[in-house]
């Protein structure tokens, strides 16, 4: 008696699919992405990772919605058509996130991080003085659903959008804060409302001497002071002047980012540009 071996089916190949920029190596490049990215290997066997890595190389997700709470994507398999993949963590409730809010503001440099696209090492300090997890800690906290016959939860369709989602976080933490319920707007509105009230009031001499008009001064012309034209006020003489390196590593090319003109694609914008301010800020103390 012979046994016919159906062929196993091959997955189709979108053209317009998600590819992940790493076709090598670990998955996350930033030390948060990672601990995303190892959140999912501590609740997937090995063999459907390195099935959801190749899917999510070979730009098998064709989108991604990531909202409060819920991840939603289509993943091309063998079928005609897409799988639906949903992902749901549970988001941090408004006291929670008060309670982070607070933790943060305790620390300037959080806020200016965060502004320059970075995530502060020690800002889980902040979510466990809150008693709450910014990164998934266990199996019950997140939620998988696939649309496809694979018994298994996480599948391979899922697994490869658990992949994509860190390269997201990678170049935008703020997916992760909105993944948790906040917003980069509402995150920073709250940071900033707790600075303002932490600073004190000016006195009301200082107030009153501030909104007096300036006496006009005497403006001489040009001609009359080219021979101290280059040269200092009085009340300069003894100006104080320090120079040390930014807390934040070349903010302004972070917080900007790459301008609409740059096509080198051989040659990342941001890397260049950061390295020229960061050799321009130890000259200058130097």
């Amino acid at each position: 008696m012979s046994w016919y071996r159906y062929p196993k089916p091959q997955r189709r190949r979108p053209a317009n699919g998600i590819k992940a920029q790493t076709q090598r190596g670990q998955f996350g490049k930033t030390w948060w992405a990672s601990r995303w990215i190892a959140a999912l290997e501590r609740l997937v066997d090995s063999a459907r990772l390195a099935r959801g890595k190749s899917y999510a190389r070979g730009g098998q997700v064709l989108n991604l919605d990531i909202q409060p709470g819920r991840v939603e994507a289509r993943v091309q398999g063998s079928r005609p058509s897409p799988y639906k993949v949903r992902i749901e963590i549970q988001p941090l409730s408004e006291g929670d996130w008060e309670r982070v809010a607070d933790a943060m503001a305790e620390q300037a440099l959080f806020a200016a991080k965060l502004l320059a696209g970075e995530m502060p090492p020690n800002i889980e300090e902040a979510f466990a003085a809150a008693k709450v997890s910014l990164f998934p800690a266990s199996r019950k906290d997140l939620t998988t659903d696939c649309s496809c016959p694979d018994w298994a939860n996480p599948c391979k369709h899922i697994a490869a959008v658990y992949y994509l989602l860190g390269e997201q976080f990678d170049a935008d933490p703020f997916l992760l804060f909105r993944l948790r319920g906040k917003g980069k707007d509402e995150l920073m509105a709250m940071l900033r409302a707790r600075r303002a009230a932490a600073e004190p009031a000016p006195e009301p001499a200082a107030e009153e001497e501030a909104s007096a008009p300036a006496p006009d001064e005497a403006v001489l012309p040009l001609e009359e002071c080219l021979d101290r034209f280059w040269s200092a006020a009085d009340s300069l003489a003894d100006f104080p002047l320090h120079l040390e390196a930014p807390a934040v590593d070349a903010l302004p090319v972070k917080r900007l980012g790459a301008p609409g003109f740059w096509r080198n694609s051989k040659v990342d914008f941001l890397d260049l540009f950061a390295r020229a301010y960061r050799q321009a800020s130890q000259a200058s103390i130097s």
